[in-house]
């Protein structure tokens, strides 16, 4: 088996003995990062629902010492969340490479149609439940299949789509948010699903790596067609910047990220 290796500042003692607590690990506490400490990382980060790699990174560091003795459970229902605070079930979240998240609003009424979830990964309702789409996020890897979710032009390849379903009729300018707004609760479930997926796939949280797709064109470089979702918050209109609200997501998925 190929060893993995520690790249947390963690010092591999420490987790030999919490991986031990956990009743994953049964060698010597040594700081040795050998097979047996691999093979224990890789249980958890499977229990997780995280990409098993067994290389021992600052994402899987925040979800294990977050876990309490007994936790995660191996064989926990796999339509379940992973962790305390998760709201998108673990099987919604394959194996894949994926480098970046793309955040929309659907244009659309608060439940999730037909047609939204074939273009989207994950949809956010308007009470805060999450949807699951049509496509398999790891249609979206690298090749993209025939049933990629088509979520922002020509940059889909490795990028997850998450949507939440509001915004039906509104207007940039004069800005009007129509008759179903963003909601504040829709926002806050955005954030934790898109932290979750951070945490699974090991997306750092950067403006290239998680935007909205309002901020695709000026963060990446690839030209959309006048998308301005999310360029103003209806609950928090002084966010009225592609960038001011792309920086408060990021802010907020980092803080919940640091404080797993």
């Amino acid at each position: 088996m190929q060893t993995g290796k520690n790249v947390s500042s963690r010092p591999t003692r420490d987790v030999q003995a919490k991986l031990a607590a956990l009743g994953l690990y049964q060698g010597a506490v040594d700081g040795d990062f050998g097979p047996k400490t691999t093979e224990a990382v890789i249980a958890f980060q499977k229990s997780a629902g995280y990409r098993p790699t067994g290389d021992y990174g600052n994402f899987t560091d925040a979800a294990l010492f977050a876990a309490k003795p007994g936790a995660p459970d191996p064989k926990a229902p796999k339509d379940e969340a992973a962790c305390d605070g998760d709201i998108i079930p673990a099987n919604w979240l394959p194996d894949a490479r994926m480098n970046r998240i793309h955040i929309h609003w659907t244009a659309g009424g608060y439940d999730a149609s037909e047609l939204d979830r074939e273009h989207y990964h994950v949809l956010i309702e308007g009470d805060g439940k999450p949807v699951r789409g049509k496509p398999s996020i790891k249609d979206n890897a690298h090749p993209v299949t025939r049933a990629y979710a088509p979520h922002t032009l020509n940059a889909n390849t490795g990028a997850i789509g998450v949507s939440m379903c509001a915004m039906r009729g509104a207007v940039q300018q004069p800005f009007n948010s129509g008759p179903s707004p963003l909601t504040k609760d829709q926002w806050d479930a955005c954030v934790r699903g898109v932290s979750q997926m951070c945490r699974r796939y090991g997306i750092p949280v950067t403006p290239e790596t998680v935007l909205t797709h309002a901020e695709v064109q000026s963060n990446l470089g690839i030209k959309q067609r006048g998308k301005w979702d999310i360029a103003i918050l209806p609950f928090d209109p002084e966010f009225n910047t592609a960038k001011a609200c792309g920086d408060r997501l990021r802010a907020e998925v980092l803080a919940l990220i640091q404080g797993a």
